[in-house]
């Protein structure tokens, strides 16, 4: 079925084919990326579209030797499967399996790792000044595209790289009219026109590039010649190339947003309508949102780049002049919302844990010190899965909570989703809402709308066990459900503590006051985290029971199925079980059968 594919096990058999195979290589190579995703899910339309492009950069350059960075990293499938990893494709984005992103300790033809966008220029041109300073001569390529160009970072980069005259740096603008959400802005009409009429002076020479194109990218015929003539000339060039998402199969060209990030679906069907059921936390959020703004005129959202991601869809439609999708732009988005929110306004940030970092500074000079009402609804807070530590919202807590004049909420359900995000569009200052990817209890969200009191958690369960025996669980947000199910082993208290910050400080010095030991359990890093927020309190009001605080160690965690990683991090039932047995066990007591605690045998007793 890929008998030309199959001979290619790295670029150098690439390189030794005969120009006129490389047309039906390239049919090959998108039917395997059809084939490879629809079996194991992952990102297709980008990669449909990078088909010809891939193949063209490895015949071109010397790879690895001449450096490539992919911008940004979803549509380096192509890119894969050409240096080496056709087998490994079946594994991709699973627990053990190769990233979706172009990963460097991976393989050696991955330059530099990309998932976030608008980064590739300055890795590349940070590459071209170290290949200058250390005397070596090679290429060094970023490919970027899939809407990144709308990110500042891109033009600091040129900006900076239009003054090096002599540097071996090409930058090749994968122009497809899109990111994830349909490109926005005023550069992407900028591009259209270009399409129709290149000046001689364009936006790209006028910043110090030598500017080529735009040329068909589905074209190697086109593609290659453009590419040869490029590798010898010498400073920051640019080759624009026009390309389209979904390339070649027909459903992901029509629609390439579903076809995105599609899961396991057959090719020759397409993908079906998912059968109802629970609403994600996202539909949560998008649902919630459109009610506030029916109500109140002065609601209005922001997105960067995430419509379809964010459960942004129905809001747009049904408020366009209030809808404001700033392109991969976080940084412009938390500003822009802070002069919203001046002019007295609600703006509502829809952004992923692992995007609001991109605009820190943002979130503490711009908003936070002013202590502006923007509500931050930050979407897949905790492990997303497939994506991996690039898109793990691991680190939200830790960086958030430090912050002055922030509110900090997580709920454990739909309907608290719900209600917290309606206190947060009532607090006079700046608020976040976490919450998790995917679906949750399954507790139907009230339409009515309630606001909860800030700064105060709940008990859920009560220990029977004596004094002496009695644990508490201090449970944040998605935490709740195996707390409460992992509680039953021990006859634990069990608290929904809702509130990162202002964290409940009653709450927690009671529970400490009526158990001997406390577990804090949180979907994110425990350095920096709500447990230590938890100690940080105990300290201070002269209490110290012991505590074990549960959440993501010291490192970086893998892609793989959501359950299957929470279960290696200890976070599902059993981990959690297993963490509280070893750490009693410490502290000299084990369990009896009906699951009371009771002392640890093994302590020899002494006169």
């Amino acid at each position: 079925m890929f008998e030309l594919l199959n001979t290619i096990d790295n670029p150098v058999d690439l390189r030794a084919l005969h120009p006129a195979a490389l047309a039906p290589l390239a049919d090959e190579l998108r039917a395997f990326i059809l084939h490879s995703v629809s079996h194991t899910g992952g990102h297709l339309s980008a990669n449909l579209g990078t088909v010809e492009l891939s193949i063209a950069l490895h015949y071109v350059f010397d790879t690895p030797m001449d450096r490539i960075v992919w911008d940004v990293g979803h549509q380096a499938y192509a890119h894969k499967i050409l240096t080496g990893r056709r087998e490994a494709m079946a594994s991709i984005r699973q627990l053990g399996g190769i990233s979706g992103f172009p990963r460097r300790s991976e393989s050696r033809y991955d330059a530099f790792g990309t998932a976030h966008s608008s980064t590739s220029i300055s890795a590349a041109l940070g590459m071209a000044v170290a290949a200058q300073l250390k005397g070596e001569h090679r290429h060094c390529i970023a490919v970027i595209g899939d809407g990144a160009l709308s990110g500042g970072m891109t033009f600091e980069a040129m900006n900076n790289a239009g003054l090096h005259k002599n540097l071996p740096l090409l930058v090749i603008l994968n122009d497809n009219d899109m990111s994830i959400s349909p490109a926005v802005g005023a550069l992407r009409y900028h591009l259209g026109e270009l399409k129709e009429l290149v000046a001689s002076a364009s936006l790209f020479e006028t910043l110090g590039f030598n500017y080529s194109g735009p040329i068909n990218g589905h074209d190697l015929n086109a593609l290659v010649p453009a590419l040869l003539a490029m590798r010898n000339l010498r400073g920051p060039r640019l080759l624009h190339i026009v390309t389209e998402k979904g390339h070649g199969y027909s459903p992901a060209a029509t629609d390439p947003v579903l076809y995105h990030g599609p899961g396991k679906f057959e090719p020759v069907q397409g993908i079906l309508p998912a059968a109802p059921g629970k609403p994600t936390y996202t539909q949560i959020f998008g649902q919630w949102l459109c009610d506030e703004a029916e109500n109140d005129p002065r609601v209005v959202a922001i997105t960067p780049a995430m419509r379809e991601g964010s459960g942004l869809v129905e809001f747009e439609r049904r408020f366009p002049d209030r809808y404001f999708d700033v392109g991969i732009a976080e940084q412009h988005a938390l500003t822009f919302a802070a002069g919203l929110a001046a002019e007295g306004l609600k703006p509502v940030v829809a952004i992923y844990s692992t995007f609001l970092q991109r605009a820190y500074d943002q979130l503490i000079h711009d908003i936070a010190i002013q202590n502006l009402p923007v509500v931050f609804a930050i979407d897949r807070a905790g492990i997303v899965g497939a994506d991996g530590a690039t898109h793990n919202g691991a680190f939200d807590i830790a960086y958030l909570r430090c912050v002055p004049n922030l509110t900090i909420m997580a709920p454990a359900d739909e309907n608290e989703c719900r209600q917290m995000l309606h206190t947060a569009l009532l607090l006079e200052g700046p608020s976040a809402v976490r919450y998790p990817r995917g679906t949750g209890r399954g507790i139907a969200a009230s339409m009515a709308l309630q606001t909860l009191p800030v700064g105060k958690g709940e008990i859920r369960r009560t220990s029977t066990q004596p004094e002496g025996y009695r644990i508490a669980f201090l449970a944040f947000g998605s935490m709740l459900l195996p707390a409460l199910e992992a509680a039953k082993t021990f006859d634990a208290t069990v608290a929904n503590m809702r509130f990162i910050k202002p964290l409940d400080a009653d709450l927690v010095k009671q529970l400490s006051l009526d158990h001997d030991w406390l577990v804090t359990l949180e979907e994110g890093c425990v350095l920096g985290g709500v447990g230590s927020a938890c100690l940080e309190q105990l300290i201070s009001a002269g209490h110290s029971p012991p505590v074990l605080q549960l959440g993501f160690n010291d490192q970086f965690i893998e892609h793989g199925a959501p359950e299957k990683v929470l279960g290696l991090c200890g976070l599902d039932t059993p981990g959690i079980v297993h963490s509280v047995e070893a750490f009693l066990s410490l502290h000299g007591r084990e369990f009896s059968n009906n699951g009371a605690v009771t002392g640890n045998v093994s302590v020899q007793a002494t006169a």
